[in-house]
């Protein structure tokens, strides 16, 4: 079997709330911030088909074998007005379940997200990875990513 990606459809709502939720659940063991500040905004459902159905975003379904194991989100997003038009390529959520790591999988929806978006005339890309999500780390800098900002956190409560 191969691993594999292609664009989401409306087709795939169902699929990929399931998938979103096991992000969830994943990211708020490392952030109890995450839902609030990273993820979705709620209903997910909508969230989720509103993304599919814009212009600015990719939505992509990773694959193994031909069944759903991943999806990745990216969105085409703006510079200040002095950027000149420059847009960034932000790769926002990326989650393959469990059982379907070390295959491929996310690398197949990387590279499908980059290559759309560089259809696009995008040029420089994010992608956003929490603190001490050191697999999601290491799986953007073998992607040739590197950091160029971190975020601070302080919390009173």
């Amino acid at each position: 079997m191969t691993a594999s990606a292609r664009p989401a459809t409306l087709d795939d709502l169902g699929v990929l709330h399931a998938l979103y939720r096991g992000l969830q659940a994943e990211m708020s063991n490392l952030s109890d911030l995450w839902h609030l500040t990273d993820g979705l905004a709620e209903p997910v459902a909508d969230s989720l088909r509103s993304a599919i159905l814009d212009d600015a975003s990719e939505v992509i379904i990773g694959l193994y074998g031909g069944h759903p194991f991943g999806f990745l989100l990216a969105r085409v997003e703006s510079v200040h007005p002095q950027g000149d038009g420059l847009c960034i390529g932000a790769i926002r959520l990326v989650y393959v379940e469990d059982g379907g790591r070390e295959v491929g999988i996310g690398e197949a929806m990387r590279d499908l997200a980059l290559t759309r978006l560089r259809s696009r005339g995008i040029r420089r890309f994010d992608a956003h990875v929490l603190p001490g999500h050191r697999l999601a780390k290491n799986f953007f800098e073998q992607g040739g990513f590197s950091a160029r900002h971190i975020v601070m956190h302080h919390d009173d409560g």
